[in-house]
């Protein structure tokens, strides 16, 4: 048990879990760097401490000055939040050794599904279904490689095991492609994850991507809590979401689901988890497990009536889940649109003082953001400024719930990407629902083209 929290993380999600530990009873302590002093959520806090300069690594990349701050402000757990620190297995296992709550997986569970490589053998033995190719890492030898790209079959996908975000991968078409690719994404992976370690699997020519939330205690419970469909992506950066994933068997879904809970148990997670999937021809392809909370869990709490916060919370505090899978029901659809800070066409960020802050509101209606009016968004960090969700009874009335919300939505003083999301709207292929992972580069393109 705990009673008082820090927030290891800046903007919306820290202002969402300050409000879930409110709501809780829970006191909390905020962290924030000289670049976000001022904010307006930081007057919310029971507690808001400067832990260093706006740059990330001497602030919210800093793991001795969040620790610094826990112990002096007496928290007895930390919230990573999602970026920064999240999904950092030494940090979790600092906080665990400085006798602090990690509101997360411990360190093992980080590690072993940070390593992609593990990860996938780990799912091989619950049962979840992998994209094909190798079980192991890729070897040294140059034959061996070859050998096993062609029993894949071209073309295939060279990806680094320690890597994320859409950074350490090569498509290869061709045998003469191989071996320098190789080459090229080691040298990659040894410099951005220390770790030169591959793996390949067959490229999947278009795939959507599938989401599956899952919420596990202590207690050996665990539920999954439907789908998500995170396929419109601009260089592997989700633009949109939705829930649940339109298309789908539920049946299908189902054993799928099942399967992402029994590898929790298998690997021995606590808290809330995301298994990533590509989609194709009905089948299910895992890609990866991201062990924390999602940017996009909004839509599934929307449709499930789930406040995942919360559940986060409770779970971390040593209680067992309230829920069964026969509790969890989803209702209606729901869509987020990640508002950022950036010019629509080029998706340069634009920091600056925010003039004009007009809300979108009224039934099915959730903004989650930091920004009031007279806010500066800084330069230092992810654009992202606010998520604007909206909840229907169909996919149709949250679309329509969608469109208006981004025409009333207005800011001035700083460029937004709004104007792209209402376009997006109004693509005849993204209403008609199922895009795969490839759709909004190429609808992009295509305006680019005809201008």
């Amino acid at each position: 048990m705990f009673e008082r929290v820090l927030i290891a993380n800046r903007g919306e999600i820290a202002l969402r879990i300050q409000r879930a530990c409110h709501q809780l009873g829970l006191k909390t302590v905020m962290v924030y760097s000289q670049g976000d002093a001022g904010a307006a959520y930081l007057a919310h806090a029971d507690q808001a401490l400067c832990i260093g300069p706006a740059a990330p690594g001497q602030s919210y990349l800093d793991r001795n000055a969040i620790l610094y701050a826990a112990q002096a402000s007496g928290a007895q757990a930390v919230h990573p939040g999602y970026g920064f620190l999240s999904e950092n297995a030494a940090f979790s296992q600092a906080v665990s050794d400085a006798g602090l709550a990690f509101i997360g997986p411990n360190a093992a569970c980080i590690r072993r599904m940070g390593d992609k490589v593990a990860a996938k053998q780990a799912m091989r033995e619950a049962g979840v279904p992998c994209v094909p190719g190798p079980q192991g890492a890729l070897p040294e030898d140059r034959e061996l490689i070859e050998g096993a790209a062609a029993e894949i079959g071209y073309p295939v996908i060279i990806k680094a095991a320690g890597g994320g975000g859409g950074r350490g991968m090569r498509v290869v078409h061709s045998a003469d492609e191989l071996l320098q690719a190789v080459s090229v994404t080691r040298e990659e992976a040894r410099r951005a994850f220390g770790n030169p370690e591959l793996y390949m699997e067959k490229f999947l020519g278009h795939p959507r991507h599938v989401e599956i939330q899952v919420l596990c205690d202590s207690h050996g419970n665990g539920v999954w809590l439907g789908s998500r469909d995170c396929s419109l992506q601009r260089r592997h950066q989700k633009v949109l979401e939705e829930a649940p994933a339109p298309g789908i068997d539920p049946a299908a879904l189902a054993k799928v689901g099942q399967r992402c809970v029994d590898a929790c148990h298998l690997i021995g997670y606590q808290g809330v988890g995301t298994f990533e999937f590509l989609y194709e021809d009905g089948e299910f392809y895992f890609i990866e497990m991201n062990t924390r909370l999602q940017v996009e869990h909004p839509v599934t709490e929307m449709t499930t009536g789930i406040d995942i916060v919360e559940q986060q919370l409770r779970v971390a505090m040593g209680e067992p889940l309230a829920l069964r899978q026969a509790d969890i029901l989803t209702q209606g659809h729901a869509l987020e649109c990640r508002i950022n800070a950036e010019h629509p066409a080029t998706f340069i960020p634009t920091p600056g003082s925010v003039t004009r802050w007009d809300l979108p509101g009224g039934l099915g209606v959730r903004v989650d953001t930091h920004v009031v009016a007279g806010y500066k968004v800084p330069p230092y960090y992810d654009s992202m400024i606010a998520k604007v969700i909206t909840h229907g009874a169909t996919r149709e009335q949250a679309m329509a719930r969608m469109r208006t919300a981004l025409a009333q939505f207005h800011v001035e003083g700083v460029s937004t990407n709004l104007p792209l999301h209402r376009q997006i709207l109004q693509d005849p292929a993204f209403t008609a629902g199922a895009v795969d992972i490839h759709h909004l580069e190429r609808w992009l393109s295509s305006r680019q083209a005809g201008n």
